[in-house]
């Protein structure tokens, strides 16, 4: 007799993504549908909480309801609940945490509660069914910038991290400089390939596998206040981002050779940016590196990397009680 499918359904509600998703056995998405809240935000130059809270409030029923009819399944062919409880906006957090629990308890349901940056690793064993641990991952988003050594699927070590700005903020704060609007990250990338890095931007290192984003960030606003109506905004544009990756690519390549891994991911909304993808295949060949990263919609928050994080620990036995709360600074690792 094979091994009985195991079934597992996720919210994530981190930020201004209402996601809710049914995946079989960690890899095989049913269904991930995504309510995103970009053009509400995008007013206001960046997330609001409240609004991004009661959006999530309003949208949940509606996306668990299409969540289970595109999966085709009932709710009693579910195995396993689970949702995101941090990091990410408390009040945000809560309602898919809040729903999570209510679900697993009426439905006598195992509960996992999953950290939100696992979440986005785990996103690569969806589009590549031949990944396994170890290996490194380079978490780079709007939030959270981490160089992490995934040791196994629950096991997590963290080598960097930044020390100010994650990447994700730092594109959207130069962005709105320049006045090309938010999200940043996608604007940049597609001005930058129009482009020649051609502005001197500063590159900070540390001894350790840390990282910093505030120098290039700020040399970048000087420019513009200085340069005003002279500025090549698409040679800024590849300026920046030729900074920033060569900044997370030397850590990149620091932490293979201390730790002799063969294998390098990407995950989180900034591996989606071309130019990051193309220096990592790059960098892949001159050091024999298997490189991996997930399909775009995978990239950006969703429920099916969620759901994939906490079919690993389900399998490990790492359920979650019902006294757990939203953590909107949960530390990887911490889960």
């Amino acid at each position: 007799m094979g091994k009985k499918d195991i079934l597992t359904f996720a919210i994530e509600s981190s930020c201004d993504e209402t996601s809710v998703a049914i995946v079989k056995n960690g890899r095989e998405v049913l269904s991930n549908i995504i309510a995103t809240q970009i053009d509400i935000h995008k007013k206001y130059g960046g997330v609001v909480p409240e609004i991004a809270s009661r959006n999530h409030v309003e949208n949940i029923t509606y996306v668990i309801k299409e969540a289970i009819e595109k999966a085709n399944v009932s709710l009693n062919d579910i195995d396993v609940i689970s949702c995101t409880y941090g990091p990410g906006l408390v009040g945000a957090l809560l309602v898919g945490l809040s729903t999570a629990k209510a679900m697993a308890y009426a439905l006598n349901k195992p509960f996992v509660g999953v950290h939100h940056i696992e979440g986005h690793i785990a996103a690569n064993y969806i589009t590549h069914k031949d990944l396994r641990p170890p290996y490194l991952c380079l978490v780079v988003s709007g939030g959270h910038s981490h160089l992490v050594h995934v040791k196994d699927y629950t096991h997590f070590e963290v080598l960097g991290k930044t020390r100010d700005d994650a990447v994700g903020e730092a594109f959207d704060k130069v962005a709105r400089t320049m006045g090309l609007g938010y999200p940043g990250g996608p604007i940049i990338d597609k001005l930058a390939k129009e482009g020649t890095p051609r502005y001197n931007l500063p590159r900070t290192h540390f001894e350790n596998l840390d990282f910093s984003f505030s120098g290039i960030k700020t040399a970048v606003i000087n420019l513009v206040h200085k340069e005003g109506d002279n500025l090549n905004i698409n040679d800024l544009c590849a300026s920046f981002e030729e900074a920033v990756t060569d900044v997370l690519l030397d850590n990149v390549v620091k932490a293979i050779e201390e730790l002799n891994l063969d294998k390098v991911a990407i995950a989180g909304g900034v591996s989606a940016n071309k130019y990051l993808r193309e220096r990592m295949e790059k960098l892949g060949k001159e050091h024999n590196l298997k490189v991996y990263y997930p399909e775009f919609i995978l990239c950006t928050d969703n429920a099916a990397m969620i759901a994939s994080a906490a079919y690993y620990n389900y399998l490990a036995g790492k359920l979650s009680n019902w006294d757990l709360n939203a953590v909107p600074n949960l530390k990887i690792g911490e889960a």
